[in-house]
Formats: C-alpha cells, sequence, structure tokens
C-alpha cells in the first residue's frame, strides 16, 4: 500500500530508541523527511545516520521550548505535517500514592502538556495545507491500569479525552489526531518493568494471547498507517496493538 507520504515533514519525539525510534525508521522509509528529537543528541546520532533524518535535542518535559523545536524544524526541513508524540514512561512505584508532587507534575509536564504545546505550534502549518496527521503513543494502561504505574495511567489517559477532543474540532480541517495504545513491546522499558528480557518473554508468552511479545516494527506499522494519506477518515482513535491482552472492547 502506497501511503502517499513521500516527502511530508515528520516529527517524531522520543526517538532515540525503541519504539520512536522504530516509528522514524518506518516513516523514512516511506520516503517522509523525518525530523527525529530526544534529550540527547549523542543518542540521536547514530539513528540519524542510519535512516537519513535531521536530529534535534528536545525534552518533552520542557513544554517552554516546545514551539522552539517546531521552528527549527520547520526551518530546516519545512512545515511539519506528521506529528508523533512518543514519550517514555514515568517511574514506577508498587505504591499508588507512593510518587511526590514533583514526580506527578514532572509527568504531567512530559505526557500532557508536552504534547499539547507542540500540536499548538504545528497546528497553524497544517491548517494552511489542509492536512495534518498526529498521533500519539500511550499505553493500554488507559484502558485497563496496570498495577504500579499510577503517573502513566492517570496522565496518559488524561491525554487520550485531550486528543479525542482535539479530533472533533479539527476534522473538517483536513488533521487527524489519533492514539496508539502498545501492549508489551519488546523495549528496554518493557524489560525493566518485567525484571528483565527472559522474564518478560516468558511473561508475555503465557499472559498474551499472541504469545510472545509485540516488535517496535509492528507498533510503527500502525503508526504509519494513521499518518498517511489514505487514513484520513480515521480521527479521534485508539488503537490497541496489544496482541490481544487487553480484556475491555
Amino acid at each position: 500500500m502506497n501511503f502517499e507520504i513521500e516527502g511530508r515533514v515528520a516529527l517524531v519525539t522520543g526517538a532515540s530508541k525503541g519504539i520512536g525510534r522504530a516509528i522514524a525508521t518506518e516513516l523514512a522509509r516511506e520516503g517522509a523527511r523525518v525530523a527525529i528529537a530526544s534529550r540527547s543528541l549523542e543518542a540521536l546520532a547514530p539513528v540519524a545516520d542510519e535512516i537519513g533524518a535531521t536530529a534535534f535535542a528536545h525534552d518533552n518535559a520542557d513544554v517552554d521550548r516546545a514551539a522552539g523545536l517546531v521552528e527549527a524544524v520547520n526551518g530546516a526541513l519545512g512545515p511539519i505535517q506528521i506529528l508523533v508524540t512518543n514519550t517514555g514512561g514515568p517511574p514506577s512505584n508498587e505504591d499508588p500514592l507512593g510518587n511526590t508532587r514533583e514526580e506527578w507534575e514532572e509527568a504531567y509536564r512530559a505526557l500532557v502538556l508536552g504534547p499539547l504545546e507542540l500540536i499548538r505550534a504545528a497546528l497553524p502549518a497544517m491548517r494552511e495545507r489542509n492536512f495534518g496527521r498526529i498521533v500519539n503513543v500511550a499505553s493500554l494502561s488507559v484502558r485497563e491500569p496496570v498495577q504500579g504505574l499510577m503517573l502513566s495511567n492517570s496522565h496518559r489517559a488524561a491525554t487520550l479525552s485531550a486528543f479525542k477532543t482535539l479530533a472533533r474540532d479539527l476534522a473538517g480541517e483536513g488533521i487527524t489526531l489519533n492514539t496508539v495504545l502498545p501492549g508489551r513491546i519488546a523495549t528496554d522499558r518493557a524489560y525493566a518493568l518485567a525484571g528483565g528480557r527472559e522474564q518478560a518473554e516468558t511473561t508475555a508468552a503465557t499472559e498474551v494471547p499472541a504469545r510472545r511479545l509485540g516488535q517496535p516494527e509492528e507498533l510503527a506499522a500502525a503508526v504509519a498507517f494513521l499518518c498517511s494519506t489514505r487514513a484520513s477518515y480515521i480521527t479521534g482513535t485508539a488503537l490497541l496493538v496489544d496482541g490481544g491482552l487487553t480484556h475491555l472492547v
């Protein structure tokens, strides 16, 4: 299938590894001009070299610099038409009330305010061209809260609602907003939460109906489709990519 995004400018945050890197790679493979962002330019350098992307340093929690990132990408590559907001998970804690106020506020900036400020900055160019694809990488925890992930459970659910609200407002302007909900994907984060790679793979084999961890590339393929011109009538959705793990419909 031709996604018809060749030449379009895409920005992917949290792209130095894992899910973000896989999404950036897939968009570049489809011919998009890709900008990748992460806190460390050093970590981004090999990704940029491998896929032909342009790297920018950005901390998703630094909401005051979101507009500056969009401006820098617009200046280097052209107006952003595809925006993928991907942010690593905040600290886990088995005590649901065990996180400090500072941790709550940091997670709110990174998971809620950060994506919204990037959208605010990118929207004028999308509106001018009557085309925009915005995808947020969340988690299945917004459907079924995960034990020990109070911060992620709470804030990612808030962003999902914000995306649904914006999707209805922008649907008539050729701009779509969707969310992907990864299940157990083979990333460093998943390994850490499970207590190691071997344990993560063993548990997935027994608990996930697909009997394995998902691969970042499988999630990236779903994101690439949502960024395509073919997905123009899909907006305000939350797509599970979880191998059948989630029980709720």
